[in-house]
């Protein structure tokens, strides 16, 4: 296998030893109504040597993209830096034309983005991808091309890497895909990769895989990162040192084990406190009755589920009238004002579950019961009444919310669908749901683009409390969130479940959020439930190998013994 080693000489450093130099670099934006320009970075400074890992914190809109492109000379059109340096070594990054530049992308500094489905062209085999670095800037050969991108792929862990080569992104898995990211952005040998956010909508296991792999790099390779994280339990592991950002401005930088053992800075304090994974768990105790709810319904669990099971059919051709089992024989009961937490890595069945639930698949065979009412084989009629009393709250606010209603228009959706109160009634209803989840009434005719993401999921959990439901699926309903609008957001959810006495069934990956908010956790592996206890108790002592990989995978660890809330220290 030819050797990947990327460590700059040292014609290619700083004179005192460091590849990236950052020297108060500021960044304004110009406002296309002609006003004022908006600062996005003022006066940063940072610096990154071969074989380090520097993590730069903070939540949206601290300014951590808008560095990275400047980096990367990829500012937008209507951005400008306005003061400072960018330095690649000796080289002044920042003064290059776009052709200078050009030469220098892919080839010195790579990138690997958030989402591997926009860093991966839809339309264009894997192989060519990962070889196409090599091949712009005139590495290699077509064939000599291709043969190193199946060393790339081997490289990062993906099996039978010359298969790979002529499959397409759709066909590989949410980590697979973003291992192919780091592949291609390390074929030409990088000095320096910039990874923005590269395991945010990964499962825990997954992100785990991809952090290691970054890992080794810098240590087998001297390969320079900066990582570009919103969470700094990922920092406290992965970063030798740690520079928090907000609005902006740098308040406070360190060696990442200084920096969170001991913050300075509220924001960093805040950031800690909100991290699921750093922060001890704060689930409450469930609540006995529903309020103002009739007595024979408080008599009934939420949802009672009985040997479930749900097959879907291959869709390969040389697979056809094959079944492959997604839900196998799975059984669970949910009381009111408890949570249910249904974990588990991607693929093992937990939205299928929770679609069946909710009525929206067909199940093959066994029995769900909302509320006492039998969900498989009820008639449209039925169904209708059943999605009444459970509702959904989606993962990602900022596409489950329609763009042309109004805040009103979307909360009041249920009640309109369901034929449920007047015009008057629905208004009043309307604005007792936002006081409930601490929304101004005036919001009223405002647009989804007009809020921000914390104020988006709120609108979205009003619209799923409108029809009163006894049941709330949560599908993953904070991982689209900052840390601290996720701690937020959660503990609106706790609060409303302790008011009105609401059985929430919370899907997600991120056994963290988990030990935050559920009493109960439903640990799921292809299609079957293997574990199911109460967290604190699983957490503690996990009984099935399945279950301690999943918790060995949470960020965090390597804090354990300065942090409470954290698993086996």
């Amino acid at each position: 296998m030819t050797t990947l080693s990327s460590r700059p000489g040292r014609a290619d450093l700083s004179a005192d030893g460091r590849l990236l130099v950052i020297d108060g670099l500021s960044v304004s934006y110009r406002p296309r109504d002609g006003r004022a320009p908006i600062p996005a970075l003022s006066g940063v400074s940072l610096d990154v040597a071969p074989g380090e890992v520097v993590a730069l914190v903070g939540e949206s809109g601290s300014g951590k993209s808008t560095l990275a492109h400047a980096v990367l000379g990829a500012l937008p059109a209507n951005a400008s830096v306005t003061s400072g340096s960018v330095q690649l070594g000796p080289l002044r990054l920042d003064r290059l034309g776009e052709r200078a530049y050009n030469r220098i992308r892919g080839r010195r500094i790579s990138f690997v983005p958030q989402d591997p489905m926009v860093g991966l062209n839809p339309l264009h085999r894997i192989g060519r991808q990962v070889a196409e670095p090599l091949r712009i800037h005139g590495l290699a050969g077509r064939q000599e091309a291709r043969n190193r991108a199946t060393e790339l792929l081997e490289r990062v862990g993906i099996d039978q890497p010359e298969a790979r080569l002529d499959q397409y992104p759709h066909q590989l898995s949410g980590g697979m895909r973003q291992r192919v990211l780091i592949a291609t952005a390390l074929a030409a040998k990088p000095q320096l990769l910039i990874a923005d956010e590269p395991t945010t909508a990964l499962d825990v296991t997954v992100q785990k895989r991809v952090l290691d792999d970054i890992g080794e790099l810098t240590r087998t390779d001297g390969v320079a990162v900066l990582m570009i994280t919103h969470d700094l339990a990922v920092a406290g592991d992965r970063a030798d040192r740690i520079v928090v950002l907000k609005d902006g401005e740098v308040v406070e930088t360190g060696p990442a084990a200084t920096v969170l053992r001991d913050p300075q800075h509220p924001y960093t304090r805040l950031l800690l406190d909100s991290a699921p994974s750093l922060s001890a768990p704060r689930v409450r105790t469930p609540v006995v009755t529903a309020a103002g709810a009739e007595a024979d319904r408080v008599a009934r669990p939420a949802v009672a589920v009985t040997d479930l099971k749900k097959s879907f059919s291959i869709p390969h051709p040389q697979e056809k009238g094959r079944l492959l089992p997604a839900v196998n024989g799975v059984s669970l009961t949910l009381e009111r004002g408890r949570t249910l937490a249904l974990v588990g890595e991607s693929g093992t069945g937990k939205t299928t579950t929770a679609r069946l639930i909710l009525g929206l698949e067909e199940a093959d065979s066994g029995s769900i019961r909302i509320a006492g009412e039998e969900v498989v084989g009820a008639s449209r009629s039925q169904l209708r009444a059943i999605h009444a009393r459970a509702q959904l709250i989606y993962q990602n606010p900022y596409s489950s919310l329609n763009p042309r209603r109004s805040v009103e228009q979307i909360v009041t959706e249920p009640l309109n669908g369901f034929g449920i109160g007047t015009r008057a009634e629905r208004k009043a209803r309307f604005e007792e749901l936002m006081e409930r989840v601490g929304l101004d009434p005036r919001f009223h005719d405002r647009r989804p683009s007009e809020l921000s993401g914390g104020q988006r999921q709120r609108v979205a959990i009003a619209r799923a409390l409108a029809p009163n439901p006894d049941l709330v699926v949560c599908d993953e309903p904070v991982s689209a969130l900052d840390v601290s609008v996720q701690a937020r957001i959660l503990d609106l959810l706790a609060d409303l479940q302790e008011q009105l006495g609401l059985a929430y069934l919370f899907i997600s990956h991120d056994l963290a959020v988990v030990r935050q908010v559920a009493h109960e956790v439903a640990v799921m592996q292809k299609g079957r439930i293997v574990e199911h206890r109460p967290t604190e108790e699983l957490f503690a002592d996990p009984r099935d190998e399945y279950t301690r990989t999943l918790l060995e995978a949470i960020p965090g660890r390597r804090l354990g013994a300065t942090t409470e809330g954290m698993v086996h220290q």
